[in-house]
């Protein structure tokens, strides 16, 4: 079975033609339980998500922030496995019909085998995969079986990259690229910077990929300055502190439901 990278292409291409930036949720596959992970992927597509990416929890994830890192510690603690993240992937696709991806480290991959992973996310009807540590030189093997089973490759460029560097990243990766607004982990801030803009500059620069913005946007006036410049919106740890500071699942559901309805409407006022 082939995986799902024409759905993320043709999801972005359909945002981008009704002149907005798409709405791109992650949340943390097994958090608060499996099941409950995969209500809280259905909740913020109900609330306006366009696509979604399920973060695979890593004991050290380098990436990410202090509320990230709590729930990826409560996913653990509680079991999780790559097996619950397909089983994630499979049951919020076959719900929604929306692009889901995994946003993972590439420890688990490379131990877990990257024939068996591609093949088990394309079984799954992912879209692909988002691989922050995995540097593109080193990327082939992956971008080989990715490729073979209809999965997007997509990379993360920082304020940091410089432009030679960007061309190399863009270069091969597929779906869309990650532009981190800013250096440091994930996490919910007050403003997200001018440095996103200019990294999103440069990035279109060296490809027609669309160029989707991450760490920091946490409330509709972020997302819609965001979309003024981005093609994609990420919000990640705001939703995953919502679901935090319920009381109980199901507020949880609520709020992100609620939190996605705002975000989406943000994206809307770019």
């Amino acid at each position: 079975m082939s995986g799902n990278i024409e759905l993320l292409n043709t999801t972005l291409a359909a945002a981008k033609a009704a002149d907005r930036a798409a709405l791109i949720a992650y949340l943390p596959a097994g958090f608060p339980t499996v099941g409950g992970g995969i209500e809280a992927v259905k909740a913020v597509i109900a609330g306006g998500a366009d696509v979604v990416e399920i973060g695979l929890p890593h004991s050290d994830p380098v990436l990410d922030g202090p509320v990230i890192q709590t729930a990826d510690d409560i996913a653990l603690r509680g079991g999780v496995r790559i097996a619950d993240v397909m089983r994630t992937v499979r049951e919020a696709y076959e719900a929604t019909g929306v692009p889901i991806l995994v946003m993972t480290y590439w420890n688990p991959i490379d131990r877990y085998g990257v024939e068996r992973f591609t093949a088990e996310l394309a079984e799954a009807g992912g879209a692909g995969c988002i691989l922050p540590d995995l540097p593109v030189q080193e990327s082939a093997l992956w971008r080989e079986h990715a490729d073979k089973h209809g999965l997007a490759t997509v990379f993360v460029v920082a304020p940091s990259s410089q432009d030679a560097r960007l061309a190399t990243i863009t270069a091969a990766g597929s779906g869309f690229v990650y532009a981190a607004s800013l250096m440091g982990v994930t996490g919910t801030r007050a403003s997200v910077g001018a440095q996103a803009q200019d990294l999103v500059g440069r990035t279109r620069a060296t490809t027609d990929l669309p160029v989707c913005v991450g760490l920091g946007v946490s409330n509709a006036a972020q997302a819609a300055e965001v979309a003024g410049f981005a093609d994609g919106v990420i919000v990640g740890s705001a939703f995953v502190k919502a679901m935090l500071d319920a009381p109980d699942e199901a507020a949880g559901l609520a709020a992100v439901r609620s939190l996605a309805g705002e975000l989406a409407e943000g994206v809307r006022k770019r």
